[in-house]
């Protein structure tokens, strides 16, 4: 048996990587927006950011799933990336004044997702993203 992704192998793999970077996207995209519904949202500075971050999730994914390209997973690495130093820097140093706290189920969903994200869209732009 051979484990050669050549052909439609890696097409289902890229489908597969393109399916996980989406719902890592999304699941972030859901925490944030759940909590700046609990109240972040009144939070300067945070507040904004955390809607963006919502938003900006929905897009990518939306835009991954429908746009073949590189660029969607590129887009997908730095989102993750950069909500997960943002969420470290909350924690260690502060992050505009607020200071969060590494615990709690919304802390890990998102952490978790974004890990996910960032993952899959690396693997998915290893694959070539257009498959």
């Amino acid at each position: 048996m051979s484990t050669n992704l050549s052909g439609g192998g890696r097409h289902v793999a890229a489908e597969l990587l393109r399916g996980l970077t989406a719902a890592g996207l999304l699941l972030s995209a859901v925490v944030h927006l759940d909590l700046w519904a609990q109240g972040v949202s009144g939070v300067p500075v945070i507040g904004p950011l955390f809607l963006l971050n919502a938003v900006a999730g929905l897009v990518l994914a939306l835009v991954l799933l429908s746009w073949k390209h590189w660029l969607p997973p590129l887009g997908a690495v730095g989102f993750g990336v950069l909500t997960l130093l943002a969420f470290v820097l909350a924690v260690t140093v502060g992050l505009f004044g607020s200071h969060e706290v590494a615990a709690g189920v919304p802390q890990l969903l998102a952490g978790a997702a974004e890990v996910v994200t960032v993952v899959a869209a690396l693997g998915l732009l290893a694959t070539g993203a257009r498959s």
